[in-house]
């Protein structure tokens, strides 16, 4: 990760505004705090005693920034050309729009998708569940604005946390991420709240990053699992009430053990039966955290 900072880091220093830099380092066990002090001590570093997590290391920025924007940005990620200025310049010239993200690319240079618009409890059900293939195109289409060319400018519903610009207004107005998302849907919350409060979100397909994409997430899979599918059932039972997530919950439940027998079957056929039995460890490990709804 520190190696991928650096980048990131150089990246931002190529801008010409003024800005202010925050790295929140959460506890990382390479050298990324003295790299950053001894190359970068213009960067305001806030090291943490422990990991704390996305969205209470975002806040901490939050709460350190003193711009008229705030810049949510991953370590694992590049600026690219004059990115930063085309963001700022956007919300200068559209004062009612609260949030903007940049068109985003893999390390290949394709494309990577990162606009969204809001789920709907029907698509819960599908998305990202093994349920997802058969879903109706068109639904899938709609969430992932499919409808809009991926070098557009146009409005969305949510855009990814990895590269996320807004209004301090924005912040003012609805406050930080919600911590109860320790990550995962932690933007997509956020976003919706802006909404409400009457602000819009646009995706700038003429303004490019560069994610390299899940450094900064690495986790066990299991773990990886039980975070994404506990923020699911928060979003929703925010946003959608308590009985949405509860069905959702059971669902989500039983399509885990579905999955066990489905691994466990396989692996008795003799096919990739390391791969099965690393699947089924995982897929228990989510049964067995109960997916609270909180």
């Amino acid at each position: 990760m520190c190696d991928l900072l650096r980048d990131c880091l150089a990246s931002i220093q190529s801008n010409t505004l003024d800005i202010q830099i925050i790295v929140v380092d959460s506890a990382s066990e390479d050298n990324t705090v003295q790299m950053v002090k001894s190359e970068f001590p213009h960067v305001l570093l806030l090291p943490q005693a422990e990991n704390i997590g996305f969205t209470r290391g975002n806040n901490i920025g939050f709460e350190a920034a003193t711009g008229r924007y705030h810049l949510l940005l991953n370590p694992d990620t590049v600026i690219l050309d004059n990115a930063l200025e085309r963001m700022v310049a956007y919300l200068d010239a559209h004062p009612d729009v609260g949030i903007v993200g940049p068109h985003t690319l893999n390390t290949d240079g394709t494309h990577q998708s990162t606009r969204r618009r809001f789920p709907t409890p029907a698509l819960a059900f599908f998305e990202s569940t093994w349920l997802q293939k058969f879903a109706p195109r068109s639904m899938l289409d709609r969430f992932y604005v499919r409808d809009i060319p991926d070098d557009a400018i146009a409005e969305v519903d949510w855009v990814q946390g990895s590269a996320l610009m807004a209004r301090r207004d924005v912040y003012a107005q609805i406050g930080g991420l919600d911590t109860g998302f320790v990550m995962f849907s932690e933007e997509l919350d956020w976003c919706k709240r802006a909404k409400d409060a009457g602000w819009r979100v646009v995706y700038l397909g003429d303004t490019r990053i560069i994610h390299h994409g899940g450094a900064s997430t690495g986790q066990v899979v299991a773990h990886k699992h039980i975070y994404f599918q506990a923020s699911k059932l928060r979003y929703f039972r925010k946003h959608h009430g308590v009985g949405v997530a509860w069905a959702l919950r059971l669902f989500l439940l039983a399509s885990y053990l579905w999955q066990i027998g489905i691994e466990g079957l396989k692996g008795l056929l003799g096919s990739k039966r390391d791969l099965r039995r690393e699947r089924i460890r995982a897929y228990w490990q989510v049964i067995r955290s109960g997916l609270k709804v909180t």
